[in-house]
């Protein structure tokens, strides 16, 4: 009762800008229109940003309902004075591969500097704030712990309480909802630019809802403000939002890929690859030595053994074509596809484990781990130790984790801001 009190006290302060701009399209009659933080802020919320100097971190992701980017109506609204933009890993445009470094640059369109979040810096500098009275952040996140940009919000939250100016963060859904909580702790000792706080592998928050928490629990200060997403619930999956999606990345296609990514990017710290080049990165994984059929048995084995749900395993041969990764380029691989079945018992998390461990094990002496980047996403080197000394047991991989999320699901609770 008191989590529902305090979420109705934050909603109702964060919604309590009355009138509601036109439907989106794809709104059903009669049922409130998703709307994100960029509609809400300029048709109820503008006098956060009216007459003052505001800068925005997006990319190109920070659209509206209908598809217009968060730039374009800034930069057309007459209060408001956009004077700098800033891009994180992948650029402004979202083009770049995982992991290159992008030059700062200016933006065709409006002609404003566009500071690189992820060359030089990744945190704003104070001459890159220099003359801005207000910064902004909107960008989709995709709701596991690996993914940059949500540390990219909490160095550009610090850079703007160390500025004195307010931060502002235009939320978005989680689009693979925001009920399920699942995957491992990161370990503090492990903390890196893909896991930079103690949070699980699927946290179930939105953008803004991660801002509380680094605030509340972690100790970024700042002059927060949320923009709440109109009309979204905890147990939407992003088609039911009816919003435009656009890629976040390179190799995050579709919603298919974003639900197996907490447990398939783990393969990232290994030899094998995770699909990149192909149109269904994260959702398949292999190398050449792979017996696919081998592996899918051994899979669908847990499947009907009742250690994994909602997802089913399919041997697979694919070639990858320039991949960012540099990993079998033009070469054919064998290997699985993870296809979701049902996403509301599926645990990615527990399936890329044991996925991981039943491919080292067919693997034999053609695996390699990359073992410092293994570690920084499984957020531990206990996974990788464990599964180097040939443990194969579900239960024993994952021992500990339903605890180690207690106290993050507590503190989580405390922030939400949706039903």
């Amino acid at each position: 009762m008191m989590r529902r009190a305090r979420h109705a006290a934050l909603l109702l302060a964060a919604l309590a800008w009355g009138c509601t701009p036109e439907p989106s399209a794809d709104a059903a009659p009669g049922v409130e229109p998703v709307r994100p933080g960029i509609d809400v802020l300029l048709s109820d919320s503008v006098h956060l940003v009216a007459g003052k100097r505001v800068g925005l971190v997006t990319n190109h992701t920070g659209i509206d309902a209908r598809g217009t980017h968060a730039i374009d109506r800034l930069a057309s609204h007459p209060d408001v004075e956009l004077v700098a933009l800033y891009s994180p890993e992948h650029g402004i445009r979202g083009d770049a591969e995982a992991g290159v470094l992008v030059d700062s640059s200016v933006d065709e369109a409006t002609g404003l500097p566009v500071h690189s979040l992820y060359g030089q810096t990744r945190k704003p500098t104070p001459a890159m704030l220099e003359g801005v009275e207000v910064l902004l952040f909107d960008i989709q996140d995709i709701g596991t712990r690996y993914y940059t940009y949500i540390y990219t919000m909490a160095l550009a939250m610090e850079a703007a309480g160390e500025a004195a100016i307010p931060f502002v963060v235009l939320d978005r859904p989680n689009p693979v909802d925001g009920l399920r909580v699942q995957g491992n702790i990161l370990d503090p000792a492990f903390s890196s630019f893909v896991g930079m706080y103690p949070i699980p592998m699927r946290h179930g928050m939105t953008p803004g809802e991660l801002a509380l928490l680094y605030r509340e629990e972690f100790g970024v200060r700042a002059d927060l403000h949320i923009v709440p997403v109109a009309g979204w619930r905890r147990d939407m999956l992003f088609p039911d939002t009816g919003l435009p999606w656009r890629a976040p990345s390179p190799n995050m296609p579709d919603l298919e890929s974003a639900l197996h990514y907490p447990g398939t990017c783990l393969f990232e710290g290994t030899n094998l690859s995770v699909g990149r080049g192909t149109d269904r990165a994260f959702q398949q994984i292999g190398a050449p030595w792979i017996d696919g059929d081998a592996l899918a048995a051994a899979m669908t084995a847990r499947v009907e053994a009742g250690e994994l749900a909602g997802v089913r395993f399919e041997a697979v041969r694919f070639t990858p074509r320039n991949p960012g990764d540099g990993k079998f380029p033009d070469r054919e691989v064998g290997g699985v596809r993870l296809v979701v079945t049902d996403a509301n018992v599926y645990d990615p998390a527990r399936a890329g484990v044991a996925l991981v461990a039943e491919a080292l094990r067919l693997s034999g002496a053609n695996w390699s781990w990359n073992a410092p980047h293994f570690d920084r996403l499984a957020g531990t080197d206990a996974l990788r130790r464990q599964l180097v000394s040939a443990e194969t047991r579900l239960d024993r991989l994952t021992a500990g984790w339903n605890d180690e999320r207690a106290a993050f699901e507590a503190a989580r609770e405390r922030v939400l801001l949706y039903p």
